[in-house]
């Protein structure tokens, strides 16, 4: 039996404050924080985070990148169209030639036809990553209840449930999954718009009620279970009343019912229905079911049950651990990364177009942040040596600041720049920008980590690499040496 064998979470940092929304909108806003993706961060960086995440693991499972025989990216933001944008996932994870990387992209029921080819394939272990970003227009519900995140699921098989089996043990076992179809006009957006429109909702309420229903119960039946059965019970929707009508239609006693983010992160798209599948399991003990059922342009049932593997596993990022640690963004600043309220560009020259042979040639460095090592193991060159050394790669090494700067001068749609000289362990020091950062966080000593992000676009090309960021984990301090600093501020 398939099921899921490892998942990652990407969080983004930033966090807005919904009741700073109509004081500038005007209307809209609530109570709680939605997850708001950086200025340098899209579906594509998120994808990335989270699917290291889920290829590394704290726990039991080791790196499994060379054992990905299929890549799955979902998404309804794509950052390209007319191209694969998998193949950017595939050369920063630094996965095989022989894996494949496909998109499923434009509807958030996507993600849920990337999962269920991983469920059904014949054989070997895939890798389906769904990342979302959810704009709506200023004061709008969908501006509030939208949020920004990124999953990645690790599907395929095992021999045993055993946590001593040598490959990655299946942690929780697909039992059944059942589907309904219809067409119907609850959401829709045209190609090129950036907001959503949705119909009346009423009338989308009582349509994904009765497909719902129909979905939930079949898949009652074909696993023999009854709703008193179920132990934690995870619905995904688009659509809030919808999500409560159909609830209450399951039978799942409410305390059973797992949804822990329309008050942090907020709906997430195309990541909802994994990242609810990944905080439940997290929240699960070996042996219990897990029910995910997703409303999206017609209604799919799973039903899942944990193993003995579960109490081993370790996430690299667990959920709760994200959401508690998070930084403010304001919503004037929102809407100028979102690109709603335009603001004076820096009197510096355009990002220049990035070269696509010359990202062809260095892609292990630009994508995958491989450096190159003397071939004695000594010196560790970053970037590569153009001479015959070893690949070094570096992008899960963490490293310590050792001087930085402030700029408020250079172009960048989120100034002050700051750029750091890095001393990463394992060898090589590089000058490198900071991200999810305040200007005021950055010290000598700090501890900082590699994290994948765009950082500028130009005649519609996107220029990936990485930058670094403050290396921030439950109980875990940033070292700051007792010297004063060399910030330089022009």
């Amino acid at each position: 039996m398939r099921g899921i064998l490892g998942w990652g979470v990407h969080l983004p940092y930033r966090r807005l404050d919904r009741t700073g929304i109509a004081a500038v909108a005007g209307t809209g806003g609530g109570t709680g924080t939605r997850a708001v993706a950086s200025y340098d961060e899209d579906t594509t960086t998120m994808g990335v985070a989270a699917a290291r995440a889920a290829l590394h693991p704290a726990g039991p499972g080791g790196d499994t990148a060379e054992s990905i025989r299929t890549l799955w990216f979902s998404t309804t933001a794509p950052a390209y169209q007319d191209r694969t944008n998998a193949t950017a996932l595939h050369a920063a994870l630094r996965l095989p030639r022989t894996t494949a990387a496909y998109d499923a992209t434009g509807a958030v029921r996507s993600a849920v036809a990337a999962l269920d080819a991983a469920l059904t394939a014949a054989e070997g272990t895939h890798l389906v990553v769904a990342s979302d970003l959810r704009t709506g227009r200023p004061g709008s519900a969908d501006e509030a209840a939208g949020g920004d995140a990124a999953v990645a699921l690790l599907i395929g098989d095992s021999d045993s449930d055993e946590v001593e089996t040598p490959n990655h043990p299946v942690l929780a076992h697909l039992l059944a999954h059942t589907a309904t179809t219809e067409e119907f006009l609850d959401r829709w957006r045209a190609p090129g718009d950036q907001t959503s429109k949705t119909w009346e909702d009423r009338f989308g309420e009582t349509r994904y009620t009765t497909l719902a229903a129909e979905a939930w119960n079949a898949l009652l039946a074909t696993a023999n279970i009854t709703p008193d059965g179920i132990d934690l019970l995870v619905i995904a929707a688009t659509h809030e009343r919808a999500a409560k009508s159909a609830l209450k239609k399951t039978g799942v006693p409410a305390a059973r019912h797992h949804d822990p983010f329309a008050k942090t992160i907020g709906t997430t798209g195309a990541a909802h229905p994994a990242l609810l599948l990944a905080s439940a399991l997290e929240a699960a003990r070996p042996g219990q079911t897990i029910a995910l059922l997703v409303l999206a342009d017609g209604a799919d049932a799973f039903l899942w049950r944990t193993t003995e593997a579960l109490a081993a596993y370790r996430p690299a990022r667990p959920v709760a651990d994200q959401i508690a640690q998070s930084g403010a963004v304001p919503y004037g600043r929102y809407l100028a990364w979102r690109g709603f309220l335009p603001v004076e560009p820096p009197r510096r020259p355009e990002p220049a177009r990035t070269s696509a042979s010359a990202a062809a040639r260095a892609a292990d460095w630009k994508f995958a942040f491989v450096g190159s090592q003397n071939a004695d193991g000594g010196a560790v060159h970053l970037p590569p040596s153009p001479f015959d050394h070893a690949p070094h790669p570096a992008a899960d090494a963490e490293g310590t600041i050792v001087t930085f700067t402030v700029d408020r001068l250079a172009s960048s749609p989120s100034p002050p720049v700051v750029f750091a000289v890095v001393d990463f362990d394992g060898g090589g020091r590089l000058p490198i920008e900071l991200t999810d950062v305040d200007a005021d966080e950055v010290a000598i000593g700090l501890r900082v980590e590699a994290t994948f992000r765009r950082l500028s676009s130009a005649d519609g090309i996107h220029n990936y690499f990485w930058k670094a960021r403050p290396v921030r984990r439950a109980g875990h301090s940033h070292p700051v040496h007792p010297v004063h600093s060399e910030q330089e501020t022009r």
